[in-house]
């Protein structure tokens, strides 16, 4: 399949609150031939949305940028969703993408009225550069060159990354210039860890990662925590009953010791860290190996091929204990979903909990897009889901707020201004935090002497002024 490799600038670090700000995406084949003209995009601000201050320095993008981009957050929205679906089916990639960059695709996709899941239905497929490049260094060390943390683990930014292997990228955190560095780091891992590259196109779905761990009796998959990717040898036990991520118990342990276990006992030791039973989360691109590298690792070598096997078939062969498993899995997941549903969720953070679009909803969605803004708020009010009533009143709100009655006008902008004049410490930037984080970074440039940025914090200030002024009389 070709690839999509794309990049995203946001406003902010919240995929929720926050959104996209610049998109920059290539189409390539498999060789990394460029098959169509580069997407780069740029957008305005949301009426009512506070950037964070830092967010704008690091993609350098200053107010006077922000005034005098024509194009509107939906305007730009529509136009990315029209190119990929243009270039689908395709497989998404970016780096870092999954964890940042498709939150903020699927919650944007999501809160415009669109198919959230765009990367993943209609034949496309998904995966990450970041967590592919982690498993090549721990699989081939010198596949790349890394920085070092005081810790002395492998140091994964792109930035460091391109400057480290000779890769040319000058305008860092600039959405094209990004795709292109991830393009050429892509390329380094599939010359000098083609293993590694070839298993990677092999779990870019779902489907395929759920059909390689029921075939293979042991295999090989790694995780990133505390600034450090860890291997494990793993075996197959059963799908997670909510959440249909395999479970795979960890070989270095001895199966024995837990098989026979008092199902309480076994619960409380499930718990217990390291975990024993590992999730793999098929969703969200995991690299699974060969199980011949198991005996390259610590814990697993001593053990050695013969052991693990011998172990991954006491797990295989006992139907009792996968249904413990399964059973505790249940009821782990029914008290944090009892847990969560005490929890007041907004519609912006609903993707998750508020469930999929009914058929009629999805329709009418397709119908808004086509009708103009008279239209549009007609059909604002005949979704069945209120969260896309919702959605469609702050669209027109955004885009052509003159088509809305006066009152409703009034109900949408009196709710922003309560959001974003808040002193309160919300989930999303507001107008008070925002020039308190503005102070907070004078205090560092002017230590550093940096009078370019200490010029755009100026800038940003007076900027979140003519927010502030427009809101607070609302």
């Amino acid at each position: 399949m070709n690839m999509v490799v794309y990049d995203f600038e946001t406003s902010g670090r919240s995929s929720s609150w926050d959104q996209i700000i610049e998109v920059g995406a290539v189409l390539v084949n498999d060789d990394f031939q460029v098959l169509a003209e580069p997407l780069n995009i740029r957008c305005s601000l949301k009426p009512g949305l506070v950037p964070e201050p830092y967010a704008l320095i690091v993609n350098n993008t200053t107010p006077q940028i922000l005034r005098k981009t024509n194009l509107s957050h939906y305007g730009m929205m529509s136009q990315m969703v029209e190119q990929f679906n243009k270039w689908s089916p395709a497989v998404f990639v970016g780096y870092n993408s999954i964890s940042f960059d498709e939150e903020f695709l699927r919650k944007s996709l999501f809160k415009t009225l669109n198919e959230p899941y765009l990367t993943q239905y209609s034949g496309n497929k998904r995966g990450d550069i970041l967590g592919l490049i982690r498993t090549a260094h721990l699989y081939y060390p010198n596949c790349i060159k890394t920085p070092m943390s005081d810790k002395g683990n492998a140091v994964f930014k792109l930035a460091e990354l391109t400057e480290m292997n000779g890769i040319k990228h000058d305008n860092a955190h600039s959405a094209l210039s990004d795709v292109m560095a991830t393009i050429s780091i892509a390329q380094i891992i599939k010359d000098k860890a083609p293993s590694v590259w070839k298993a990677s196109l092999m779990t870019t779905s779902k489907t395929e990662v759920n059909a390689i761990v029921e075939k293979e009796k042991i295999f090989c998959v790694n995780e990133y925590f505390y600034g450090k990717a860890r291997p494990f040898a793993v075996t197959f036990v059963c799908f997670h009953p909510k959440y249909n991520w395999p479970q795979c118990f960890d070989l270095k342990s001895d199966p024995s010791i837990y098989i026979n276990m008092p199902y309480a006992q076994l619960k409380e030791e499930l718990k217990k860290s390291p975990k024993v039973i590992r999730s793999i989360k098929n969703n969200k691109h995991p690299v699974i190996m060969s199980p011949n590298y198991a005996t390259n690792f610590e814990g697993y070598k001593q053990l050695g091929a013969a052991k693990l096997l011998e172990r991954a078939n006491m797990i295989q062969s006992n139907k009792e204990f996968k249904d413990k498993v399964i059973k505790i899995l249940t009821e782990e997941a029914d008290d944090k979903e009892a847990l969560d549903s005490q929890l007041g969720l907004m519609a912006e953070e609903s993707i998750y909990a508020g469930g999929f679009a009914k058929p009629e909803d999805q329709k009418m969605m397709l119908d808004f897009h086509k009708s103009d803004w008279k239209g549009k708020l007609g059909l604002s009010e005949k979704f069945k889901d209120e969260r896309f009533s919702y959605f469609a009143k702050r669209l027109i709100y955004e885009e052509n707020p003159e088509v809305l009655g006066k009152d409703e006008y009034k109900k949408i902008h009196r709710a922003i201004a309560g959001q974003i004049l808040s002193t309160n410490d919300e989930k999303w930037n507001t107008v008070p935090k925002a020039f308190k984080d503005i102070d907070d970074l004078r205090v560092k440039y002017e230590e550093l002497k940096d009078e370019k940025t200490l010029k755009m914090l100026d800038d940003l200030s007076e900027y979140i002024e003519e927010i502030q002024t427009k809101f607070e009389n609302a």
